[in-house]
C-alpha cells in the first residue's frame, strides 16, 4: 500500500510499468545472455559483496526479477524491490523462491546498514536529477560499511542529464563523470566503471556501469584499504 502523499512522478512511474510489466517481462526476461560486458560487472558486482560479506543484496527496480535472479545465482542472496505491483506479480511467479517486495527507492523499507550490496540496474534511469541525491543518500543509509552499490544506466555525453523519450516513461540520460560526482557527494567511493557502445538492436544511445563502495571507515576518515584486501 502506497501513502496518499505519494509524488505524481512515482504515481506515473508505476502506473506506466503496471500497463507493460507483461510485455516488459516478455521482451527483456532473457536479455542477460546477449550482455557479456555487463555479466562481468555483475560478476565482479558479487564477488566484492560476497567477499566483505556485509549483508544480502537488494535488486531494487527489480522488474520482473530476471537480473535479481542471475545475482543469487552467483552466490549473494539476493531480494527485489519495484515500485510496480504488477512487475513484483510477475516477478514472483517466475522466482517463486526468491524475495519480491513493492516498494520505493526514495523511502526503502529497510532498517540501516542491512544490506551487502544494491543493484540498480537501469533504475535510476526515470528519478528526475533534483530527486538522485536523495536516493543516493538513501542508498547510503541502508548500506552497510563495505557495501558496495552497483548502477546501470544510459550513458550522455553532456554534463548536464539528458532527457529522452524512453519507450514506458520519461528518461534521463548521464555522463558517466556526473553520476561519480553525485555519488561522491553522497559518501561513495567509486571503484570501477563500464562504458560500452550499444547494439544493433538497442536504443542508440551508449550504455554504463558505475561500481561504487560505501566506506569502512566513518566519515571524515580515510578510508584507503584496497579493494583486494579482505583480511582484518
Amino acid at each position: 500500500m502506497f501513502p496518499v502523499t505519494e509524488s505524481p512522478v512515482l504515481h506515473d512511474i508505476r502506473a506506466a510499468y503496471d500497463a507493460v510489466a507483461p510485455l516488459y517481462a516478455e521482451l527483456f526476461s532473457n536479455v542477460l545472455e546477449t550482455l557479456p560486458m555487463e555479466r562481468a560487472m555483475l560478476a565482479a558486482f558479487a564477488e566484492l559483496v560476497q567477499a566483505h560479506n556485509a549483508g544480502p543484496v537488494a535488486d531494487i527496480g527489480c522488474g520482473p526479477g530476471h537480473v535479481t535472479a542471475h545475482m543469487h545465482a552467483l552466490g549473494p542472496t539476493t531480494f527485489g524491490i519495484d515500485l510496480s505491483a504488477e512487475m513484483i506479480a510477475l516477478a514472483r511467479r517466475a522466482h517463486p523462491d526468491l524475495r519480491f517486495d513493492e516498494g520505493s527507492m526514495t523511502a526503502l523499507d529497510l532498517a540501516d546498514e542491512v544490506l551487502g550490496g544494491i543493484l540498480a540496474f537501469y533504475s535510476i534511469i526515470h528519478t528526475p536529477p533534483r530527486q538522485l541525491p536523495a536516493v543516493f543518500t538513501e542508498f547510503q543509509r541502508v548500506l552497510a560499511p563495505g557495501g558496495h552499490l552497483l548502477l546501470g544506466f544510459f550513458a550522455g555525453d553532456n554534463p548536464l542529464p539528458q532527457e529522452f523519450d524512453h519507450k514506458v516513461t520519461l528518461a534521463y540520460r548521464w555522463s558517466s563523470d556526473s553520476l561519480a560526482e553525485l555519488l561522491r557527494q553522497a559518501g561513495f567511493v567509486e571503484v570501477g566503471r563500464l562504458q560500452r557502445e550499444p547494439h544493433q538492436d538497442e536504443r542508440q544511445f551508449p550504455q554504463a556501469q558505475l561500481l561504487v563502495r560505501k566506506p569502512l571507515a566513518p566519515p571524515g576518515a580515510a578510508d584507503t584499504r584496497p579493494e583486494h584486501d579482505t583480511g582484518p
